[in-house]
């Protein structure tokens, strides 16, 4: 039985979370607290998972109907 749920979760969040890392590994090389470098970590992670969430769900639903 297939999840499109589940499927589709684990994509925009596994996106999400490679987008938060990147951006807390960028901004190493800045001159930047690490209140500001996890706190825009976060930020990214959240505002990429809203972004993806109405697009990755309808797609992996029509893949899998």
């Amino acid at each position: 039985m297939k999840r499109p749920g589940i499927i589709s979760a684990i994509i925009y969040l596994g996106i999400s979370l490679i987008a938060g890392i990147a951006f807390f590994t960028g901004t190493l090389a800045g001159n930047y607290t690490l209140v500001e470098r996890i706190g825009g970590s976060v930020w990214v992670f959240l505002l990429l998972t809203i972004i993806l969430m109405p697009v990755i769900i309808p797609r992996i639903k029509k893949k899998y109907s």
